[in-house]
């Protein structure tokens, strides 16, 4: 049987680039290699996009220096990818790509445009879901729609930012401190802010706007945070159990997510059965509504004193470390890492 021939892409020019070289790395080491062709595609932070020959080449980081170029053919005719070694230039037929692309220029539709437009199958949730789950504003006005409790929020533009005290009044006229500010269109918690007051306010409000235009600012809730992963495979959506987030930092931002030891996912935690299941069935109805595909991953809170389930965010390519969430659940329901990438590489000739 002939090998169906994958590739991996990794890397990127958003703030979690680390991330998905990490997440790449882990994917790369699970594919079953006995039925697919594996080529590696790496994209540096400024956007130009590599051949990788090895593995161990993204863990020590010279993957950066080579000069092999690969990119995706938009030309469905070509259905590949256009090579350039050095020596010569080919085109290389590919069946299936797992871009795993976590933030902006990955996650958000735009490297799933230019598969759509390819007519490459690939790993993941399609142009619609990936946009609207990265982008948070979007994300709460179509979750609006099931009737899900969501954190009272209010949409801040950075062009309103030229009159700070103004944006920080119409902040101040709906929600009461601490608040939290966030990018609407930013992944791993970065640029993501914790206000107590109009001084701190201001300064996380520019403080977001550096890597987005349209800011989220945030009523507090406290709570658990609570993690529940989806996979879409031949026989419909499915949904793990949930993992517990004990974040070492007050708030579980990029520090405390990735260079925290003190920070704990704790997987089965101790919940009410009914709390779990309703977690679990929300999470399918987000990943629906949204039209997801794949895989995702849907954050809650579980209020403190009410109990009440309130939705946080989706992430549509869930990362792949060794503390990421999406493959614990898995593992913990019996699928490893090993099965979970094969699943997920399966459920991309879907769209074929």
């Amino acid at each position: 049987m002939d090998k169906k021939a994958v590739c991996v892409i990794f890397g990127g020019e958003s703030s979690e680039h680390e991330i998905s070289c990490v997440s790449g790395t882990t994917v790369l080491n699970n594919i079953d290699r006995d039925i697919y062709d594996v080529t590696m595609i790496g994209i540096t932070r400024g956007g130009k996009w590599l051949l990788v020959d090895n593995i161990s080449d993204i863990t020590d980081g010279t993957w950066t220096n080579n000069n092999k170029t690969a990119v995706i053919l938009p030309d469905k005719c070509s259905h590949g990818i256009f090579i350039n070694d050095g020596k010569r230039s080919y085109i290389k037929h590919i069946d299936i790509v797992f871009p795993v692309l976590h933030g902006l220029y990955g996650e958000d539709g735009t490297i799933q445009g230019i598969l759509e437009m390819a007519g490459i199958p690939y790993v993941g949730c399609g142009v619609l879901a990936s946009s609207a789950g990265m982008d948070k504003l979007s994300t709460k006005k179509i979750v609006d729609s099931l009737g899900i409790r969501q954190a009272e929020y209010v949409p801040v533009m950075r062009q309103e930012l030229t009159d700070i005290e103004k944006a920080a009044n119409k902040v101040e006229s709906k929600l009461t401190y601490p608040v939290f500010v966030k990018p609407s269109n930013a992944g791993s918690s970065r640029g993501v802010s914790k206000a107590s007051d109009r001084t701190e306010l201001c300064a996380a409000l520019k403080e977001a706007a550096l890597y987005d235009s349209r800011i989220l600012v945030e009523e507090t809730i406290y709570g658990r945070e609570i993690e529940c992963a989806i996979l879409q495979d031949d026989s419909g959506v499915k949904a793990s159990g949930v993992g517990e987030i004990l974040a070492a930092a007050e708030f579980y931002d990029y520090d405390a997510k990735y260079n925290n030891s003190e920070s704990k996912t704790v997987i089965n935690p101790d919940l009410p059965h009914d709390t779990v299941e309703k977690i679990r069935e929300y999470a399918i109805d987000i990943f629906t509504v949204i039209d997801g595909s794949g895989l995702s991953r849907v954050d809650f809170f579980v209020e403190n004193g009410s109990g009440e389930i309130v939705f946080n965010e989706i992430n549509t390519m869930p990362g792949f470390t060794e503390i990421s969430m999406y493959p614990m659940l898995w593992d913990a329901k019996g699928i490893s890492k090993k099965e979970l990438i094969n699943k997920l590489i399966d459920s991309a000739k879907c769209r074929i």
